[in-house]
């Protein structure tokens, strides 16, 4: 008997990876949120799987590395990186990555008393709790919600790019703060459990 999957997953063994394993599960590591983040914004205007084959090449590139390393490359740096075809070609996303991880930084400085790092805030815009939301089917998801269009403004204000609400709707899903598995997938409530 095959498992039940959400309807967008396809039998690509690393698109099923994804929304196996990682897709929906509540992350609170700051690297991951990180590295979610600057993705959602690079698949702007392309696939999800796309982004997913480059993965790799990313990490390669920019989240084998602390925050404060990316934070410090250069735009001679970035540009040299539009060589690498392992990578989306787009100076401005990739420009992006740099400029959420000083972005990233200041939040960082920002935060406390009130929130103890930028996981604690980001997750805020939830209270705290992954929204396990009753979807049917995915296209019934919403594109974006009320905590979305806030987190994104919030985001924008800070200095992060490629922020909009429709990505971070997307980063809420893909980190867990949202659970949008289908109701009949058999990842729907292993996913709230992790």
């Amino acid at each position: 008997m095959s498992i039940q999957r959400c309807g967008w997953c396809s039998n690509d063994p690393l698109y099923m990876a994804y929304h196996d394993h990682e897709w929906g599960i509540p992350s609170h590591h700051e690297t991951h949120l990180f590295e979610m983040l600057c993705l959602e914004g690079q698949q702007a205007g392309l696939s999800w799987i796309t982004v997913l084959k480059k993965r790799d090449s990313y990490r390669q590139h920019f989240f084998q590395y602390p925050i404060a390393e990316i934070a410090q490359f250069s735009d001679a740096d970035l540009e040299n990186k539009l060589q690498d075809a392992g990578l989306i070609r787009h100076i401005g996303k990739l420009k992006a990555i740099r400029d959420n991880a000083i972005a990233w930084q200041h939040l960082t400085q920002q935060l406390k008393p009130q929130h103890s790092n930028v996981s604690d805030w980001l997750w805020s815009f939830v209270n705290h709790q992954a929204v396990v939301n009753d979807v049917a089917d995915y296209r019934q998801a919403p594109a974006q919600t009320e905590s979305s269009l806030a987190l994104s403004k919030a985001l924008k204000n800070k200095g992060f790019k490629f922020v909009g609400p429709t990505i971070c709707y997307a980063f809420m899903q893909a980190v867990g703060m949202v659970n949008d598995h289908e109701n009949h997938c058999a990842f729907k409530t292993s996913s709230s459990l992790k």
